[in-house]
Protein backbone atom coordinates (compact mmCIF):
# COMPACT_ATOMS: atom_id res chain seq x y z
CA UNK A 1 0.00 0.00 0.00
CA UNK A 2 2.86 2.51 0.98
CA UNK A 3 4.84 1.80 -2.28
CA UNK A 4 1.43 3.08 -4.33
CA UNK A 5 1.18 5.88 -2.63
CA UNK A 6 4.06 6.80 -3.27
CA UNK A 7 3.66 6.56 -6.57
CA UNK A 8 0.78 8.81 -6.43
CA UNK A 9 2.94 11.15 -4.49
CA UNK A 10 5.24 11.45 -7.48
CA UNK A 11 2.77 11.61 -10.03
CA UNK A 12 1.21 14.58 -8.05
CA UNK A 13 4.55 16.43 -7.69
CA UNK A 14 5.26 15.68 -11.51
CA UNK A 15 2.37 17.57 -12.48
CA UNK A 16 2.48 20.20 -10.23
CA UNK A 17 6.05 21.30 -11.91
CA UNK A 18 4.79 20.74 -15.35
CA UNK A 19 6.58 16.92 -15.97
CA UNK A 20 9.74 18.55 -15.60
CA UNK A 21 10.62 16.21 -12.89
CA UNK A 22 9.86 13.11 -14.45
CA UNK A 23 11.17 13.61 -17.84
CA UNK A 24 14.80 12.97 -19.14
CA UNK A 25 15.45 15.39 -21.83
CA UNK A 26 18.02 14.19 -24.99
CA UNK A 27 20.62 16.88 -26.00
CA UNK A 28 18.66 18.10 -29.10
CA UNK A 29 16.31 21.30 -29.58
CA UNK A 30 13.41 18.99 -30.69
CA UNK A 31 13.33 17.60 -26.85
CA UNK A 32 14.94 20.64 -24.93
CA UNK A 33 12.33 23.04 -26.52
CA UNK A 34 9.47 20.39 -24.91
CA UNK A 35 10.51 21.37 -21.53
CA UNK A 36 8.03 23.20 -19.53
CA UNK A 37 9.17 26.51 -18.35
CA UNK A 38 8.80 26.42 -14.69
CA UNK A 39 5.59 28.42 -13.50
CA UNK A 40 7.70 31.41 -11.17
CA UNK A 41 9.43 32.71 -13.90
CA UNK A 42 6.23 33.22 -15.98
CA UNK A 43 4.14 34.41 -12.70
CA UNK A 44 7.65 36.85 -11.82
CA UNK A 45 7.01 39.47 -14.85
CA UNK A 46 9.69 41.69 -13.72
CA UNK A 47 13.76 40.94 -13.02
CA UNK A 48 16.85 42.80 -12.54
CA UNK A 49 19.77 42.88 -14.89
CA UNK A 50 22.76 43.83 -14.00
CA UNK A 51 25.46 44.80 -15.57
CA UNK A 52 28.90 45.55 -13.91
CA UNK A 53 32.89 45.03 -14.38
CA UNK A 54 35.79 45.95 -15.59
CA UNK A 55 34.05 47.87 -18.24
CA UNK A 56 32.29 50.29 -15.04
CA UNK A 57 36.08 51.84 -14.41
CA UNK A 58 36.08 53.88 -17.45
CA UNK A 59 32.31 54.21 -17.39
CA UNK A 60 32.34 56.45 -20.45
CA UNK A 61 30.11 55.60 -23.66
CA UNK A 62 29.03 51.80 -23.96
CA UNK A 63 31.04 48.91 -22.23
CA UNK A 64 31.67 47.16 -25.58
CA UNK A 65 34.08 49.81 -26.91
CA UNK A 66 36.42 49.73 -24.07
CA UNK A 67 37.61 45.87 -24.96
CA UNK A 68 39.43 47.26 -27.92
CA UNK A 69 38.95 51.06 -28.78
CA UNK A 70 41.67 51.07 -31.38
CA UNK A 71 39.75 48.36 -33.06
CA UNK A 72 36.12 49.59 -32.37
CA UNK A 73 36.70 53.48 -33.54
CA UNK A 74 34.95 55.10 -31.98
CA UNK A 75 36.06 58.59 -32.02
CA UNK A 76 35.12 59.54 -28.44
CA UNK A 77 36.62 56.90 -26.59
CA UNK A 78 39.54 57.47 -28.96
CA UNK A 79 40.04 61.24 -27.86
CA UNK A 80 39.10 59.95 -23.99
CA UNK A 81 42.12 57.40 -24.19
CA UNK A 82 44.37 59.63 -25.83
CA UNK A 83 43.68 62.58 -23.41
CA UNK A 84 43.64 60.67 -20.29
CA UNK A 85 45.95 57.73 -20.49
CA UNK A 86 49.78 56.69 -21.98
CA UNK A 87 50.05 55.07 -25.60
CA UNK A 88 50.63 51.80 -24.14
CA UNK A 89 47.30 51.52 -21.83
CA UNK A 90 45.77 48.67 -22.24
CA UNK A 91 42.07 47.55 -21.26
CA UNK A 92 43.36 44.83 -18.32
CA UNK A 93 44.99 48.18 -16.78
CA UNK A 94 41.98 48.94 -15.46
CA UNK A 95 41.35 45.83 -13.54
CA UNK A 96 43.00 47.07 -10.73
CA UNK A 97 40.59 50.22 -10.83
CA UNK A 98 38.08 48.19 -10.67
CA UNK A 99 37.74 47.95 -6.49
CA UNK A 100 34.42 47.04 -5.21
CA UNK A 101 35.10 48.96 -1.92
CA UNK A 102 31.38 50.27 -1.28
CA UNK A 103 29.72 46.86 -2.77
CA UNK A 104 26.94 45.73 -0.04
CA UNK A 105 25.24 42.78 -1.89
CA UNK A 106 22.55 42.91 0.93
CA UNK A 107 21.94 47.00 0.33
CA UNK A 108 22.10 45.64 -3.40
CA UNK A 109 18.95 43.44 -2.67
CA UNK A 110 16.82 45.87 -0.77
CA UNK A 111 16.78 47.91 -3.12
CA UNK A 112 15.98 45.05 -5.91
CA UNK A 113 13.13 43.79 -3.24
CA UNK A 114 11.78 47.15 -2.94
CA UNK A 115 11.52 46.96 -6.73
CA UNK A 116 9.21 44.92 -6.85
CA UNK A 117 11.12 42.61 -8.96
CA UNK A 118 10.78 38.76 -8.04
CA UNK A 119 14.54 37.79 -10.09
CA UNK A 120 17.87 39.18 -10.55
CA UNK A 121 20.50 38.44 -13.36
CA UNK A 122 24.01 39.44 -12.33
CA UNK A 123 26.61 39.83 -15.31
CA UNK A 124 29.50 36.26 -14.17
CA UNK A 125 31.07 37.37 -17.30
CA UNK A 126 31.33 39.47 -20.28
CA UNK A 127 32.88 39.70 -23.63
CA UNK A 128 35.96 40.25 -22.26
CA UNK A 129 36.34 37.47 -20.40
CA UNK A 130 36.83 38.86 -16.74
CA UNK A 131 35.10 37.02 -14.36
CA UNK A 132 32.94 38.07 -11.35
CA UNK A 133 34.00 34.92 -9.00
CA UNK A 134 36.90 33.11 -8.83
CA UNK A 135 36.99 30.90 -11.55
CA UNK A 136 39.24 27.98 -12.04
CA UNK A 137 39.27 28.48 -15.58
CA UNK A 138 39.96 32.13 -15.71
CA UNK A 139 43.80 32.74 -13.60
CA UNK A 140 44.46 36.34 -12.80
CA UNK A 141 41.25 37.77 -14.94
CA UNK A 142 38.94 37.35 -12.20
CA UNK A 143 38.04 39.11 -9.45
CA UNK A 144 39.06 37.33 -6.17
CA UNK A 145 43.14 38.39 -8.23
CA UNK A 146 42.63 41.24 -9.53
CA UNK A 147 40.55 44.05 -8.45
CA UNK A 148 37.99 43.50 -5.52
CA UNK A 149 39.38 40.35 -4.47
CA UNK A 150 36.43 39.21 -3.86
CA UNK A 151 33.50 36.63 -5.36
CA UNK A 152 31.06 39.43 -6.57
CA UNK A 153 28.82 36.34 -8.04
CA UNK A 154 28.99 34.54 -4.48
CA UNK A 155 27.87 37.27 -2.30
CA UNK A 156 25.49 38.77 -4.50
CA UNK A 157 23.73 34.62 -4.80
CA UNK A 158 23.72 34.34 -0.66
CA UNK A 159 21.83 38.05 -0.51
CA UNK A 160 19.72 37.30 -3.22
CA UNK A 161 18.47 33.79 -1.84
CA UNK A 162 17.58 35.20 1.62
CA UNK A 163 15.14 37.50 0.04
CA UNK A 164 11.95 35.39 -0.02
CA UNK A 165 10.43 35.79 -3.53
CA UNK A 166 13.65 36.62 -5.16
CA UNK A 167 15.09 34.33 -7.52
CA UNK A 168 18.84 34.09 -8.46
CA UNK A 169 20.32 34.35 -12.07
CA UNK A 170 23.30 35.10 -13.68
CA UNK A 171 24.21 35.98 -17.30
CA UNK A 172 27.50 34.68 -19.19
CA UNK A 173 28.98 35.41 -23.13
CA UNK A 174 29.93 32.59 -24.37
CA UNK A 175 32.61 34.23 -26.19
CA UNK A 176 35.79 36.47 -25.26
CA UNK A 177 36.75 38.92 -28.26
CA UNK A 178 40.61 38.51 -27.33
CA UNK A 179 40.96 35.55 -26.47
CA UNK A 180 43.85 33.04 -27.77
CA UNK A 181 42.06 30.09 -28.16
CA UNK A 182 38.92 31.47 -29.21
CA UNK A 183 40.82 33.44 -32.30
CA UNK A 184 42.58 30.16 -33.13
CA UNK A 185 39.23 28.14 -33.12
CA UNK A 186 37.87 31.33 -35.54
CA UNK A 187 40.32 31.03 -37.24
CA UNK A 188 40.57 27.44 -38.66
CA UNK A 189 36.04 27.94 -39.07
CA UNK A 190 35.06 26.54 -35.36
CA UNK A 191 35.98 23.09 -36.58
CA UNK A 192 38.10 22.89 -33.20
CA UNK A 193 36.51 23.60 -29.84
CA UNK A 194 39.31 24.05 -27.95
CA UNK A 195 37.79 26.92 -26.14
CA UNK A 196 34.63 25.89 -25.24
CA UNK A 197 36.32 22.34 -24.12
CA UNK A 198 38.61 24.73 -21.55
CA UNK A 199 37.09 27.91 -21.32
CA UNK A 200 33.41 28.27 -21.89
CA UNK A 201 31.58 24.89 -20.41
CA UNK A 202 34.15 24.38 -17.52
CA UNK A 203 32.78 28.18 -16.47
CA UNK A 204 28.88 27.11 -17.25
CA UNK A 205 29.30 23.91 -15.18
CA UNK A 206 31.21 26.18 -11.91
CA UNK A 207 28.60 28.56 -11.86
CA UNK A 208 25.62 25.96 -11.62
CA UNK A 209 27.52 23.85 -9.32
CA UNK A 210 28.85 26.22 -6.79
CA UNK A 211 25.90 29.37 -7.18
CA UNK A 212 22.93 27.41 -8.12
CA UNK A 213 21.66 29.73 -10.58
CA UNK A 214 17.93 29.71 -11.34
CA UNK A 215 18.65 31.57 -14.89
CA UNK A 216 21.20 31.18 -17.50
CA UNK A 217 21.34 34.37 -19.34
CA UNK A 218 23.40 33.48 -22.25
CA UNK A 219 25.08 35.60 -24.78
CA UNK A 220 28.48 36.14 -27.32
CA UNK A 221 26.47 33.57 -29.49
CA UNK A 222 26.55 35.21 -32.85
CA UNK A 223 29.87 33.91 -34.05
CA UNK A 224 29.24 30.58 -34.35
CA UNK A 225 26.50 28.03 -34.15
CA UNK A 226 25.20 26.09 -31.17
CA UNK A 227 27.54 23.00 -32.39
CA UNK A 228 30.32 24.75 -31.75
CA UNK A 229 29.25 26.08 -28.40
CA UNK A 230 28.21 22.47 -27.42
CA UNK A 231 24.93 24.32 -26.04
CA UNK A 232 22.52 20.98 -26.32
CA UNK A 233 25.22 18.86 -24.56
CA UNK A 234 25.32 21.21 -21.44
CA UNK A 235 21.66 22.49 -21.36
CA UNK A 236 20.47 18.78 -21.47
CA UNK A 237 22.45 18.30 -18.28
CA UNK A 238 21.32 21.51 -16.90
CA UNK A 239 17.50 20.04 -17.25
CA UNK A 240 18.33 16.36 -16.21
CA UNK A 241 21.41 16.57 -13.71
CA UNK A 242 21.81 19.76 -12.36
CA UNK A 243 21.46 21.25 -9.09
CA UNK A 244 18.83 23.44 -10.29
CA UNK A 245 17.28 20.75 -12.69
CA UNK A 246 13.57 21.72 -11.61
CA UNK A 247 13.48 25.24 -11.73
CA UNK A 248 16.27 26.79 -13.81
CA UNK A 249 15.24 28.36 -17.34
CA UNK A 250 17.85 29.13 -20.21
CA UNK A 251 17.10 32.03 -22.80
CA UNK A 252 18.01 32.09 -26.61
CA UNK A 253 20.82 32.87 -26.97
CA UNK A 254 23.28 29.65 -27.68
CA UNK A 255 24.44 29.98 -31.18
CA UNK A 256 23.96 32.32 -34.48
CA UNK A 257 21.12 29.84 -35.22
CA UNK A 258 19.02 29.80 -31.82
CA UNK A 259 17.93 33.26 -31.47
CA UNK A 260 14.01 33.32 -31.61
CA UNK A 261 14.21 29.79 -32.62
CA UNK A 262 15.55 27.32 -29.46
CA UNK A 263 15.52 27.94 -25.88
CA UNK A 264 13.36 28.39 -22.58
CA UNK A 265 12.19 32.36 -23.11
CA UNK A 266 13.43 34.38 -26.06
CA UNK A 267 15.30 37.25 -26.13
CA UNK A 268 15.46 38.19 -29.73
CA UNK A 269 17.32 40.93 -29.40
CA UNK A 270 18.32 43.77 -27.05
CA UNK A 271 15.33 45.73 -26.01
CA UNK A 272 12.98 43.34 -27.64
CA UNK A 273 9.58 44.98 -27.33
CA UNK A 274 7.44 43.82 -30.36
CA UNK A 275 4.06 45.44 -29.30
CA UNK A 276 1.92 42.63 -30.03
CA UNK A 277 1.35 39.11 -28.66
CA UNK A 278 4.09 36.47 -29.02
CA UNK A 279 3.35 32.39 -28.96
CA UNK A 280 6.52 31.84 -26.86
CA UNK A 281 7.15 33.43 -23.73
CA UNK A 282 9.62 36.02 -24.08
CA UNK A 283 11.75 38.76 -22.23
CA UNK A 284 12.52 42.54 -22.93
CA UNK A 285 16.17 43.39 -21.61
CA UNK A 286 16.21 47.05 -21.68
CA UNK A 287 18.17 49.71 -20.29
CA UNK A 288 17.17 52.63 -17.75
CA UNK A 289 19.99 54.58 -18.86
CA UNK A 290 19.08 54.66 -22.42
CA UNK A 291 22.74 54.95 -23.90
CA UNK A 292 24.35 52.05 -21.83
CA UNK A 293 23.92 48.60 -20.10
CA UNK A 294 27.31 49.89 -17.96
CA UNK A 295 27.25 52.66 -15.60
CA UNK A 296 28.40 55.89 -17.63
CA UNK A 297 29.86 58.91 -16.06
CA UNK A 298 29.11 61.80 -18.32
CA UNK A 299 25.25 60.66 -18.65
CA UNK A 300 22.71 63.40 -18.39
CA UNK A 301 19.40 63.29 -16.74
CA UNK A 302 17.69 62.92 -20.12
CA UNK A 303 19.21 59.88 -20.69
CA UNK A 304 17.79 57.89 -17.91
CA UNK A 305 14.17 56.52 -18.58
CA UNK A 306 11.10 58.74 -16.72
CA UNK A 307 8.79 56.47 -14.26
CA UNK A 308 5.99 56.89 -17.15
CA UNK A 309 8.16 55.29 -19.69
CA UNK A 310 8.94 52.43 -17.45
CA UNK A 311 5.85 51.94 -16.68
CA UNK A 312 4.59 52.42 -20.17
CA UNK A 313 7.28 49.73 -21.20
CA UNK A 314 6.20 47.06 -18.09
CA UNK A 315 2.65 47.36 -19.21
CA UNK A 316 3.24 46.64 -23.08
CA UNK A 317 5.63 44.10 -22.15
CA UNK A 318 3.38 42.16 -20.08
CA UNK A 319 0.26 42.76 -21.85
CA UNK A 320 1.76 40.80 -24.82
CA UNK A 321 2.97 38.04 -22.82
CA UNK A 322 6.77 38.73 -22.03
CA UNK A 323 8.78 39.67 -19.05
CA UNK A 324 10.60 43.24 -18.17
CA UNK A 325 14.57 42.52 -17.35
CA UNK A 326 15.37 46.04 -15.96
CA UNK A 327 19.33 46.79 -16.08
CA UNK A 328 20.89 48.75 -14.14
CA UNK A 329 25.13 49.86 -13.99
CA UNK A 330 26.41 50.06 -11.20
CA UNK A 331 30.23 52.04 -10.28
CA UNK A 332 33.86 50.22 -10.38
CA UNK A 333 33.38 50.87 -6.09
CA UNK A 334 29.80 49.21 -6.18
CA UNK A 335 27.24 51.82 -5.77
CA UNK A 336 24.08 51.94 -7.36
CA UNK A 337 23.68 55.68 -8.26
CA UNK A 338 20.63 57.22 -6.99
CA UNK A 339 18.76 57.87 -10.11
CA UNK A 340 18.47 54.30 -10.83
CA UNK A 341 17.73 53.49 -7.25
CA UNK A 342 15.22 56.41 -7.51
CA UNK A 343 13.71 54.95 -10.35
CA UNK A 344 13.35 51.21 -8.85
CA UNK A 345 11.84 52.34 -5.72
CA UNK A 346 9.21 54.30 -7.44
CA UNK A 347 8.21 51.25 -9.85
CA UNK A 348 8.03 49.18 -6.87
CA UNK A 349 5.61 52.07 -5.39
CA UNK A 350 3.77 51.69 -8.68
CA UNK A 351 3.79 47.78 -8.10
CA UNK A 352 2.39 47.98 -4.43
CA UNK A 353 -0.74 49.52 -5.45
CA UNK A 354 -1.10 47.48 -9.38
CA UNK A 355 1.07 44.38 -8.78
CA UNK A 356 -2.38 42.23 -9.00
CA UNK A 357 -2.54 43.32 -13.37
CA UNK A 358 0.95 42.66 -13.29
CA UNK A 359 2.14 39.45 -11.05
CA UNK A 360 0.56 35.74 -12.62
CA UNK A 361 -1.30 37.70 -15.20
CA UNK A 362 -1.86 36.16 -18.64
CA UNK A 363 -2.58 38.30 -22.15
CA UNK A 364 -6.10 39.11 -22.70
CA UNK A 365 -8.16 38.73 -25.87
CA UNK A 366 -7.07 42.11 -27.08
CA UNK A 367 -3.39 43.92 -25.80
CA UNK A 368 -4.60 47.15 -26.81
CA UNK A 369 -8.08 49.14 -26.59
CA UNK A 370 -9.84 49.15 -30.08
CA UNK A 371 -10.68 53.45 -29.28
CA UNK A 372 -8.37 54.87 -26.63
CA UNK A 373 -4.70 54.49 -27.00
CA UNK A 374 -2.56 54.49 -24.39
CA UNK A 375 -4.22 51.54 -22.38
CA UNK A 376 -2.97 47.88 -22.40
CA UNK A 377 -4.44 45.21 -21.43
CA UNK A 378 -3.84 42.51 -19.04
CA UNK A 379 -6.04 39.37 -17.63
CA UNK A 380 -6.02 36.58 -14.29
CA UNK A 381 -8.98 33.70 -13.55
CA UNK A 382 -10.68 34.33 -10.64
CA UNK A 383 -12.68 31.62 -8.76
CA UNK A 384 -15.68 33.59 -10.50
CA UNK A 385 -14.17 33.76 -13.63
CA UNK A 386 -12.12 35.94 -14.82
CA UNK A 387 -10.96 39.81 -14.05
CA UNK A 388 -9.47 41.85 -16.76
CA UNK A 389 -7.22 45.05 -16.54
CA UNK A 390 -6.96 48.10 -18.14
CA UNK A 391 -3.55 50.02 -17.99
CA UNK A 392 -4.39 53.14 -18.72
CA UNK A 393 -0.80 55.52 -19.22
CA UNK A 394 -3.17 59.06 -19.36
CA UNK A 395 -5.52 60.18 -17.05
CA UNK A 396 -8.78 60.76 -18.86
CA UNK A 397 -9.81 63.90 -19.83
CA UNK A 398 -13.36 65.02 -18.01
CA UNK A 399 -12.83 61.99 -15.97
CA UNK A 400 -14.72 59.76 -17.97
CA UNK A 401 -12.77 56.46 -19.54
CA UNK A 402 -14.21 55.10 -22.83
CA UNK A 403 -12.80 52.02 -23.87
CA UNK A 404 -14.29 49.91 -26.87
CA UNK A 405 -12.65 46.43 -26.01
CA UNK A 406 -14.56 45.34 -22.90
CA UNK A 407 -17.80 43.52 -23.30
CA UNK A 408 -19.97 44.35 -20.50
CA UNK A 409 -22.88 42.73 -18.87
CA UNK A 410 -25.61 43.86 -15.85
CA UNK A 411 -23.17 42.11 -13.32
CA UNK A 412 -19.90 44.25 -14.52
CA UNK A 413 -18.17 45.87 -11.74
CA UNK A 414 -15.24 48.15 -12.54
CA UNK A 415 -13.11 49.08 -9.94
CA UNK A 416 -10.09 51.94 -9.72
CA UNK A 417 -6.97 49.83 -8.49
CA UNK A 418 -6.31 51.00 -4.81
CA UNK A 419 -9.23 53.38 -4.79
CA UNK A 420 -11.85 52.02 -2.27
CA UNK A 421 -15.32 52.04 -4.57
CA UNK A 422 -16.88 51.05 -7.02
CA UNK A 423 -17.23 52.97 -10.07
CA UNK A 424 -20.62 54.03 -11.89
CA UNK A 425 -20.34 53.00 -15.80
CA UNK A 426 -22.30 53.07 -18.79
CA UNK A 427 -22.16 51.19 -22.11
CA UNK A 428 -20.45 52.93 -24.81
CA UNK A 429 -22.79 54.19 -27.95
CA UNK A 430 -22.07 51.05 -29.97
CA UNK A 431 -20.21 49.18 -28.34
CA UNK A 432 -17.85 48.98 -25.35
CA UNK A 433 -17.94 50.99 -22.08
CA UNK A 434 -17.66 54.80 -20.28
CA UNK A 435 -16.19 54.72 -17.00
CA UNK A 436 -17.34 57.82 -14.37
CA UNK A 437 -14.80 58.59 -12.29
CA UNK A 438 -15.61 60.76 -9.40
CA UNK A 439 -13.46 63.54 -8.68
CA UNK A 440 -10.83 62.35 -6.08
CA UNK A 441 -8.91 64.77 -3.96
CA UNK A 442 -5.01 64.91 -4.34
CA UNK A 443 -4.38 62.45 -1.27
CA UNK A 444 -6.90 59.43 -2.35
CA UNK A 445 -5.23 59.30 -5.70
CA UNK A 446 -4.03 55.57 -5.82
CA UNK A 447 -0.56 56.20 -7.59
CA UNK A 448 1.26 58.85 -9.74
CA UNK A 449 1.48 57.71 -12.97
CA UNK A 450 -0.41 54.93 -14.73
CA UNK A 451 -3.82 53.81 -13.70
CA UNK A 452 -5.41 50.53 -13.43
CA UNK A 453 -9.26 49.66 -13.88
CA UNK A 454 -10.15 46.18 -13.00
CA UNK A 455 -12.78 44.70 -14.84
CA UNK A 456 -14.89 42.12 -13.24
CA UNK A 457 -17.97 40.03 -14.84
CA UNK A 458 -17.39 41.00 -18.45
CA UNK A 459 -18.76 39.10 -21.70
CA UNK A 460 -16.62 36.72 -23.07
Amino acid sequence: MSGVLNIVSLLVLCSCVGLICCVKYTPDWASLDSRPLPSWYDESKIGIFIHWGVFSVPAFANEWFWYDWKTFKNPSVINFMKKNYPPDFTYADFAPKFTAEFYNPDEWTDIFRASGAKYVVLVSKHHEGFTNWPSKVSWNWNSMDVGPKRDLVGELAVAVKKKPGLHFGVYHSLFEFYNPLYLQDKANGFKSQDFVRDKTMPEMYELVKEYKPEIIWSDGDWEAKDTYWNSTEFIAWLYNESPVKDTVLVNDRWGSNTRCAHGGFWNCHDKYNPGVLQKHKWENAMTLDRGSWGYRRNSPLSSYLTMDEVVETIASTVSCGGNVLINIGPTHDGRVIPIFEERLRQMGQWLDVNGEAIYATKPWTHQNDTITSGVWYTSKKTVNGTDVYAIVLDWPKNNELTLGSPDVTADTVVHLVGYSGELSWMRGAKSGVVVQIPDIPFNKMPCQWAWVFKFSNLQF
